[in-house]
């Protein structure tokens, strides 16, 4: 009994010991402290921001002395499905989607090489070469492609040495998505959201193709079947998860970006240069809250067919 009554430590004294004990004793109460602040910053701040923005979207603008009414109404949503606002919906949307199928394409031969075949310090040069666009501003980023894209950039350059400057051209002049040179089209603003957003799904896809056994791909090719077929029945399904979470980056970022589109690109507005316009230029904060709260919804139900495919375990 003594034994027993020795290994227990007697408590500390004054206010910290006790609260030291007190946290000790109970893993649930430091378990609370713990999280109290980050739970008050992401309840308070952000998920308090985002329902103020929601509110404010439906509130309405007198149209003669241009004030903010403060009255409930989903007039403001409504101007959403204007055709002119409506456009730039999916302009936004179509981006997106086009920059996300883009990047799985290119991203899954890469994450395959990775995943199956790199080693030792091919592996480490694989990393660094995704990561290191991540390593520099964005905005620095953006600039060096407008210049590459200029007309008296490399690219045309190097067009320009292969003869091949009719082929730029003809690619310039289809309708929508050409224009005078590349920095000021939608070719170019595609490439640019390519770049940037592309290691966002070459490492969810890598590491879903390291989950994929080797003996499934010997057993197929075992068993038959074509590599064509093998990828189609093996390897795709399994990698897809991968894919989706690296989709959930690239599609966010690109539907709701603001900085690229008005660097790059034609001068028709996206979804965020359409929120700081509403907000700054015209002053019509409640259709820029509108306009914000598309992309959540949107995002809102990509999330939702991208947990039931899986993606979430392969984040």
């Amino acid at each position: 009994m003594s034994a027993v009554a020795h290994a227990v430590l007697p408590g500390r004294g004054g206010v910290f010991g006790a609260l030291a004990d007190l946290l000790w004793r109970r893993p649930g109460v430091l378990l609370f402290v713990m999280l109290l602040p980050p739970v008050l910053w992401l309840g308070v701040i952000y998920l308090g921001s985002l329902f103020a923005l929601l509110a404010q979207s439906f509130f309405s603008i007198d149209e003669f002395s241009g004030l903010i009414r403060h009255e409930l109404t989903l007039k403001t949503y409504g101007e959403l499905f204007r055709p002119s606002n409506l456009d730039i919906i999916l302009r936004s949307v179509i981006m997106a989607a086009t920059v996300t199928v883009a990047a799985a394409v290119v991203a899954f031969p890469i994450a395959y090489y990775a995943a199956r075949y790199a080693r030792g310090k091919w592996r480490v040069l694989f990393y660094l070469g995704a990561m290191l666009p991540l390593w520099s501003s964005y905005l620095v980023k953006v600039y060096a492609w407008k210049l590459i894209l200029a007309k008296e950039g490399i690219l045309n350059w190097a067009f320009a040495q292969l003869h091949l400057t009719w082929l730029l051209d003809l690619v310039l002049a289809i309708p929508v998505i050409g224009g005078n040179s590349l920095s000021v089209s939608y070719i170019g603003t595609f490439l640019v959201f390519l770049y940037v957003w592309l290691p966002f799904m070459i490492l969810p896809t890598q590491a879903a193709l390291e989950r994929v056994p080797v003996s499934l791909i010997e057993a197929s090719s075992d068993l038959g079947a074509a590599p064509r077929q093998t990828f189609r029945t093996v390897l795709l399904p399994l990698a897809l998860p991968g894919m989706v979470a690296g989709s959930i980056f690239t599609f966010s970022l690109t539907l709701g970006d603001y900085i690229i589109p008005q660097i790059v690109g034609s001068s028709r507005l996206f979804i965020g240069q359409a929120v700081y316009a509403q907000q700054g230029t015209a002053g019509n904060i409640p259709l820029a809250a509108a306009f914000t709260v598309v992309p959540i919804v949107i995002m809102g139900f990509y999330l939702w067919g991208a947990r039931r495919m899986g993606a979430f375990d392969a984040l």
